[in-house]
């Protein structure tokens, strides 16, 4: 049987990171995606690339999700950008309902790119009711800095007072993403289950074309788990998944360069009849 997994989050018109990014990887990892969306992102190529962010409504939200949960059970599912907190209440309502497991809770809560944080009541309400739900959350490096309260992290050894702290927030696993922010010669995550740390190292590519880098990454975690895959092989799995797909990625427009999601199985070889 074909696993089946879920993406609750936004959607990227550029076609990078949320739901596309989600899709796009679900479908490399031979699982069978369903996306419920609770935003859409857009962005102004006459401003700068200036991002608009248009929450969906909650009862659209809600109808989608039953929608999704009327057939068989889902394997794994993970949230992204959540629009409202009534969107936010509502997943909850599905992963209780519906007994959830394999859920991955990567909180978004800025576009790449701008500095502006999403509502801060939105987070608070996806730290109280999605986080404790969680199998692992999978924060940046600024991501872990909010809900740590730590501020600015720029140490491995700050990393893991992070994720201590985080974890106390109900997860059972944490991973946090260095990236090029740890200032590091290195691709450093740091994983932590509870009771050990585990630090999983990639090459660091000088690239801009990373778009869509940390969704593609939580998605990957996901799907590892609907597959059955243990939570630090599903992270080690899409460390890799997310390295290839970064030292591969490919300009798209004036303003961006996204990652490539066919990179690790080398997609761009299928379907070469002529």
């Amino acid at each position: 049987m074909i696993k089946k997994v879920l993406t609750v989050a936004g959607s990227d018109s550029s076609g990078g990171a949320g739901i596309q990014a989600d899709l796009k990887t679900f479908e490399e990892y031979g699982t069978f995606g369903f996306s419920a969306l609770t935003s859409i992102v857009t962005m102004d190529p006459d401003e700068g690339w200036s991002h608009l962010v248009t929450p969906i409504e909650p009862d659209l939200v809600e109808r989608q999700l039953k929608t999704i949960f009327a057939g068989a059970p889902l394997d794994a599912m993970k949230t992204g950008m959540l629009g409202t907190i009534e969107a936010i209440e509502i997943t909850r309502k599905y992963i209780d309902n519906f007994s959830m497991e394999n859920i991955v809770i990567d909180p978004v809560m800025a576009c790449k790119g701008t500095s502006e944080l999403l509502q801060p009541e939105n987070v608070a309400a996806m730290t109280r009711l999605l986080l404790p739900k969680a199998t692992i959350t999978t924060p940046n490096l600024v991501e872990a800095g909010i809900l740590s309260e730590m501020g600015d992290l720029t140490s491995v050894e700050q990393m893991k007072e992070a994720a201590k702290k985080i974890l106390n927030l109900g997860p059972k696993n944490v991973v946090i993403k260095g990236g090029h922010r740890l200032n590091t010669d290195k691709a450093i995550d740091l994983f932590y289950d509870g009771s050990e740390f585990t630090i999983f190292e990639e090459e660091l590519f000088a690239t801009d074309f990373n778009h869509g880098a940390g969704c593609t990454f939580a998605a990957a975690v996901t799907t590892g788990l609907a597959k059955g895959y243990s939570v630090e092989k599903s992270v080690a799995l899409a460390k890799k998944f997310v390295a290839a797909a970064i030292k591969n990625g490919q300009k798209i427009n004036p303003f961006l360069g996204h990652v490539w999601h066919g990179a690790y199985n080398r997609a761009e070889d299928r379907m070469n009849e002529k």
